[in-house]
C-alpha cells in the first residue's frame, strides 16, 4: 500500500481478543464494557447474541446478523471464517468505531484468533492485546477438564482474576503464584463479576463532548449506575469505587528527542505488569521528517511513522504506560534516561534506527514483517523480543 493512502496511527482501530472458560465470566466482563465505555464506539464480534443483554431488544443468534447498540456500538454474529469480512467492516472509517472485542468463545482457539488478526493485511486494524478471564472459584477444576488453559495462559497479554469474592484470600494467593509460573510477567487484574476498569482495555474518546471531566451526567451514565446495581447488588458501588486501585496510568513528556537506541533498550526490558504503551515519540536528526507513534501491548510493539504535523507546535515525545503492580517512578526514571543530552557523543548514527526499524510495519509483500507475540512456545523474555 502505497503512503499516500496508508491510515494514519490514530485511524488505526486496536482489536482485543477476549477469552475465558465457559462461565468465567467473559460476556459478564464485555457487558460492563458496552456499559462503562467512556465515549468508546465498540464494535463486538461474538458467535451468539443470545447473552449480550441489550435494553429491552430480545435478539436471535444467527450467523452473519449485525445490531446497532443505542450508544453506537456494533454487533456481529459469525464464524470464523467470516471473521476477516467482518473485521474489514468494522474497521473502515464509515463504521465510526473505536475498538473491536472478539469474544473467543465458539470462534476458535484464542491462539489461532490472534494469529488471524497479525496476518491480516487490513491496514486499519492492529492488534490490541489478549484478555484471558479466569473463574478464581473454578480455576483448578477448570484446569483438570481443560488442560488447554496453560497454553492460552501463557500468551495472555492481560490475565483478569474474576470471582474472587468468591475465596479467601489465602487461596487469591495461591492462585496468583500459580498463573504467575503458567504466563510469568503478564498483569494480572483481580475483579468481581467482571468489572475491570475500561480504561485498560478503552482509550477515551477524544471529542470534548466526552470528556468525563467536562461534560454533563447523561442518561447513559444513569443507565450504566441502574445496570450495575440490579445485576451486582451491593458490591456495585464499592466496586465502582475501587475499579482504578488495579492497576496504574504513568505519563511522560519530554521538550528534547530521544534517542532511538536507549527507548529500544527500554522497550526491550521493559518490565513484568506493563501492559500497554502509547503515544508518540520525537527522535530528532535520527528521522527529522517524521514522529513515531508507538503501541504496544503485552510483548506485541509496533512503530508507526507519520510526518509532524504542520503549524508551529512544538515538537514532544508524549507517552501513556499502562500496567499492574509497576513502579511508576522507576518507569518515569527509565525513560528519562532516554532522552538526548545534547552532548556531541549523543548524536545518534544510522545504526541507532536498525532496532526501532525491526518494529515499524511493512510493506504487506515484505518478506521480513516486524514481529510479533511468539504463539509458539512459552512467554518470552526481553532478550527474545527486540
Amino acid at each position: 500500500m502505497s503512503e499516500s493512502t496508508s491510515p494514519s496511527p490514530s485511524s488505526r482501530i486496536p482489536v482485543v481478543v477476549l477469552a475465558g472458560f465457559l462461565g468465567s465470566g467473559k460476556t459478564t466482563l464485555l457487558n460492563h464494557l458496552l456499559r462503562r465505555n467512556q465515549g468508546n464506539r465498540i464494535g463486538v464480534v461474538v458467535n451468539d447474541f443470545g447473552a449480550i443483554e441489550i435494553d429491552a431488544m430480545t435478539v436471535a443468534g444467527q450467523v452473519g446478523s449485525t445490531i446497532s447498540f443505542g450508544n453506537g456500538c456494533l454487533c456481529c454474529a459469525v464464524d470464523a471464517s467470516e471473521l476477516d469480512d467482518y473485521l474489514e467492516k468494522l474497521t473502515g472509517p464509515d463504521a465510526g468505531i473505536d475498538v473491536v472485542v472478539i469474544e473467543a468463545s465458539g470462534l476458535a482457539e484464542p491462539q489461532e484468533l490472534v494469529r488471524m488478526i497479525l496476518a491480516s493485511d487490513n491496514p486499519r486494524a492492529v492488534y490490541g492485546g489478549l484478555v484471558e478471564v479466569v473463574d478464581a472459584a473454578e480455576f483448578d477444576a477448570t484446569r483438570a477438564r481443560h488442560p488447554e488453559i496453560d497454553r492460552h495462559l501463557a500468551i495472555a497479554d492481560l490475565v483478569v482474576l474474576n470471582k474472587t469474592d468468591r475465596v479467601g484470600a489465602e487461596a487469591v494467593r495461591r492462585l496468583r503464584e500459580t498463573l504467575d509460573g503458567l504466563s510469568a510477567g503478564t498483569p494480572v487484574v483481580e475483579t468481581r463479576h467482571g468489572r475491570i476498569d475500561p480504561g485498560l482495555l478503552l482509550d477515551p474518546a477524544l471529542r470534548p463532548d466526552h470528556d468525563p471531566a467536562v461534560r454533563q451526567l447523561s442518561f447513559e451514565d444513569l443507565y450504566a449506575d441502574a445496570y450495575d446495581a440490579e445485576h451486582h447488588g451491593d458490591c456495585a458501588e464499592a466496586g465502582h469505587q475501587h475499579l482504578h486501585t488495579a492497576y496504574e496510568s504513568v505519563s511522560a513528556a519530554f521538550d528534547e528527542p530521544l534517542h532511538p537506541r536507549r527507548l529500544m533498550d527500554f522497550l526491550d526490558t521493559r518490565p513484568p505488569g506493563l501492559y500497554r504503551i502509547k503515544g508518540f515519540v520525537d527522535l530528532g536528526e535520527a528521522d527529522p521528517r517524521n514522529r513515531y507513534a508507538v503501541h504496544a501491548v503485552g510483548r506485541f510493539l509496533r512503530f508507526y511513522p507519520e510526518p509532524w504535523p504542520d503549524g508551529d507546535a512544538p515538537r514532544r515525545t508524549e507517552l501513556v504506560l499502562i500496567g499492574s503492580g509497576i513502579d511508576a517512578e522507576a518507569l518515569r526514571k527509565e525513560l528519562t534516561a532516554c532522552v538526548r543530552t545534547g552532548r556531541p557523543e549523543d548524536v545518534p548514527d544510522e545504526r541507532s534506527m536498525w532496532g526501532l526499524l525491526r518494529y515499524v510495519q511493512g510493506d504487506p509483500d515484505d518478506p521480513e514483517p516486524a514481529p510479533g507475540p511468539d504463539l509458539d512456545g512459552p512467554r518470552p523474555g526481553p532478550d527474545t523480543e527486540g
